[in-house]
């Protein structure tokens, strides 16, 4: 049975080629400077915003986020252990190099008490909301 899905597996494969013969996933392959994006999970709590972005394969050394008060931008690369040749891919769908991702924020935030953490494969922000009391910033007047 195995054999079977796979020939029918190689089959809608050769049959799925572009005008210039090659399949999508070789040409996507072939582009020097790809850039994969990020999947991530954007969700709220009653004082902060959490950013999930599952990116298996990463070490935390390679990863970068980057937060402003309404943007956060997550970059990173993900390495190949083992270099394998082109040509002896069968089906290659898993994403290996650098990849990037963007995220407007639907609150303003307080970046300086944002946290990340890596576990089990999964990177999580969690970014404080700034609350009302925040907005407005009380100065004491000196006199000169």
């Amino acid at each position: 049975m195995a054999r079977r899905n796979n020939q029918v597996e190689k089959e809608i494969l050769e049959d799925d080629f572009l005008d210039d013969g090659q399949t999508p996933t070789e040409e996507w392959m072939n582009e020097e400077e790809f850039e994969g994006q990020l999947a991530v999970d954007v969700y709220q709590t009653k004082d902060t915003i959490v950013i999930k972005a599952p990116i298996a394969g990463v070490k935390p050394d390679d990863i970068d986020v980057a937060i402003s008060e309404d943007v956060v931008t997550i970059r990173g690369d993900r390495k190949e252990e083992n270099t394998i040749q082109k040509d002896n891919y069968y089906v290659q769908e898993c994403f290996w190099g650098s990849f990037s991702r963007s995220v407007i924020l639907p609150s303003s935030t307080v970046a300086e008490k944002a946290n990340a953490s890596l576990k089990d494969g999964v990177l999580t922000i969690e970014i404080p909301k700034v609350v009302p009391e925040d907005k407005v910033k009380k100065i004491k007047v000196n006199p000169v």
